[in-house]
């Protein structure tokens, strides 16, 4: 259960505040004003640690109970962030459909990174038959590493199927798009800012998707505050 016990602020101010930032491209000063205007004082350092707090929380609850299962043919890609005036790396992977698989910022792009990641989104996910990939030859080892493991350990039933086509992963390619339309343009002062943000980015936009379990006729704000339930 997530907890505002000890908050100085109602849940549905909290929420609310959170979800606007993970939503929508405004700044922490850009909320403290639209909530002055509903007549509540909050200053943008609160609304940023409200953040930071519990946009991890309720993305971690929607991937163990209310994610539905994506496919099993995934497109995989990076993109870049700036982190602490440095390039960041955020992993990606959709299935066929678009649906999200899985996410990880990372603050290298190599082989060690993208096996996190595949080992990361397997664990989530459970394993693809298929994963589409750009020519990145960190990427096409990482898989060939979990390949060869699931062969030396007689797992040849996981092996997946590994491609390197550019145009099947337009999906993916577009899809970053809608989450980088939402990061702070100079990006973020910390690597952690930038995972608990990016958690929250990336939960609200699997609810658009509706990836959510058995919230059909639910809009999207309310299968955000649910998962605080």
């Amino acid at each position: 259960m997530i907890s505002f016990k000890g908050k100085q602020f109602d849940k549905t101010v909290i929420l609310m505040a959170v979800r606007w930032y993970v939503a929508y491209s405004l700044s922490y000063r850009d909320i403290e004003e639209m909530l002055k205007e509903r007549g509540i004082l909050v200053d943008h350092a609160t609304i940023n640690r409200w953040v930071l707090e519990y946009a991890p929380l309720l993305e971690n609850k929607f991937r163990k109970k209310y994610k539905r299962p994506v496919g099993m043919s995934w497109r995989m890609d990076e993109t870049y962030l700036k982190n602490g005036g440095k390039w960041g790396f955020l992993y990606r992977a959709v299935d066929k459909e678009g649906d999200t698989v899985d996410f990880m910022f990372s603050a290298k792009r190599d082989r060690k990174a993208a096996l996190r990641f595949f080992k990361k989104a397997i664990g989530s996910n459970g394993f693809p038959h298929t994963v589409t990939i750009d020519k990145s030859g960190a990427n096409n080892a990482a898989l060939e590493q979990l390949n060869e493991l699931f062969l030396m350990s007689n797992l040849c039933f996981l092996f997946m199927t590994i491609r390197q086509i550019k145009y099947l992963n337009n999906i993916v390619e577009q899809d970053h798009r809608h989450i980088k339309r939402i990061i702070p343009m100079l990006g973020f002062k910390s690597f952690v800012s930038a995972k608990a943000t990016i958690a929250g980015v990336e939960l609200h936009h699997m609810l658009r998707k509706g990836q959510m379990v058995n919230a059909t006729n639910m809009p999207v704000w309310q299968q955000f505050y649910s998962l605080a339930a």
